[in-house]
């Protein structure tokens, strides 16, 4: 079978396979976990700081191939399987099919046995950055004083990780010649403590014979007005989510104050998810894509409205995470129009062809709408007017400080 993890599990695969996890060859299993947890080793004994985990959503058994790809769907490695625990987790060795080519500065990702080649035998210093460095000169007297090498390990993972790398380049030029820069894809940990033994684990895989931590990055949120932001609206057909979205549509636009992106659920399946059918596989895939396009729109400081049926929450979910794992803000408007006067209105005579039974798998009828318990924003619009409507949410946005 075929498997992409998730990010932080390529992150780890990626490290893995370059020996930058050494003596690690593959994902842990239930032992090696217990161990980690109890007393920060193997449970042959070896030092090891933290998990590194692979969960799969199928059953496997020992023995078994899995062929792990990466986000674009190129084979990065095969997965021998040893064992599988019921909740999925799954462990064994892996072997590398080919050099990583994913995400961005590849050309600066490196093993430690290609680093260590170049070190020649020489002393190293090496400074792991989640952030911009600050002071450079304790890192260049430090450097002095031990007669080594600097080499800059901008743990490139996830969002902040571009603007991490280029910030060690900026840092390269003002630091003396020879400093070496190695992109590393080192997934942060919960706990301060054990990320910063990962982190001095991995420069000593680099060669490094001294370590010094750069300085965890501030992160100062700017102005609501000037964030990227994803209104979300749910409901069942015929509640008026995506005439209110319209409405929304215009009245943003009218003010003039932010760039607006419009994903309807009706257009978005005539052409984002065309061929899709109303399976509970493909509705989720369709608010997907969906939440990805809103996300993409929102990284940039974009105001996304989008107005699909949206019916499980655990999809809805995912999308909330998908914004704000971007920096931008979510805000969930549940258009909880009643069954009956949303069947009442019809507009479409959908209600009628399911109860009919023409319409399988229909939302509220022979598919069930799980009605959000973490919406910011519910609007009823048995009794109110669609302008009125429109206004409760702009005067959302207003005092959210979202629109001026």
């Amino acid at each position: 079978m075929e498997w992409t993890p998730e990010p932080h599990e390529l992150a780890d695969l990626e490290l893995l396979l370059s020996g930058a996890f050494d003596p690690l060859t593959g994902f842990l299993g239930h032992d090696d976990l217990h161990a980690v947890h109890e007393s920060g080793t193997l449970a042959d004994g070896t030092p090891w700081p933290a998990p590194v985990t692979l969960h799969l959503p199928v059953d496997v058994s020992p023995g078994d191939e899995v062929t792990l790809l990466d986000p674009e769907g190129l084979p990065l490695a095969v997965l021998t399987v040893t064992a599988q625990e019921p909740d999925g987790l799954t462990s064994g060795p892996v072997k590398a099919l080919g050099a990583p080519e994913h995400g961005p500065f590849a050309r600066l990702r490196r093993t430690p046995a290609q680093v260590k080649e170049e070190l020649g035998g020489r002393p190293a210093l090496a400074v792991t950055m989640r952030g911009p460095l600050d002071d450079l000169s304790e890192i260049v007297d430090t450097a002095k004083e031990l007669d080594a090498v600097i080499m800059l390990l901008p743990l490139s993972y996830g969002e902040p990780g571009p603007a991490v790398v280029r910030a060690a380049l900026r840092a390269k030029d003002q630091l003396p010649v020879g400093t070496i820069v190695v992109s590393v894809p080192l997934a942060p940990r919960a706990e301060p403590e054990i990320d910063l033994e990962l982190r001095e684990h991995v420069a000593t895989a680099y060669g490094a014979t001294e370590h010094l931590a750069g300085p965890e990055p501030v992160s100062i949120p700017g102005p609501p007005h000037r964030r990227g932001l994803v209104v979300f609206f749910t409901g069942l057909s015929g509640s008026g989510k995506s005439t209110i979205a319209r409405g929304l549509r215009d009245a943003l636009l009218e003010l003039g104050t932010r760039t607006v992106t419009y994903l309807d659920g009706d257009v978005v399946r005539q052409l984002l998810s065309k061929g899709l059918t109303f399976s509970k596989s493909d509705r989720d895939l369709n608010i997907r894509r969906i939440g990805f396009v809103a996300a993409e729109a929102a990284r940039h400081g974009g105001l996304a409205i989008c107005a699909p049926i949206a019916p499980y929450a655990a999809t809805r979910a995912e999308v909330r995470e998908m914004v704000e794992s971007v920096g931008a803000d979510f805000l969930l408007v549940h258009v909880a129009t009643p069954l009956e006067e949303c069947e009442r209105r019809d507009r479409k005579g959908l209600y009628a062809k399911a109860r009919a039974g023409l319409i399988p798998e229909f939302t509220g009828i022979s598919d069930p709408y799980e009605e959000p318990d973490d919406a910011d924003l519910v609007i009823d619009t048995t009794h109110m007017t669609i302008d009125a409507a429109v206004s409760q949410v702009l005067g959302t946005l207003r005092s959210g400080g979202w629109v001026r």
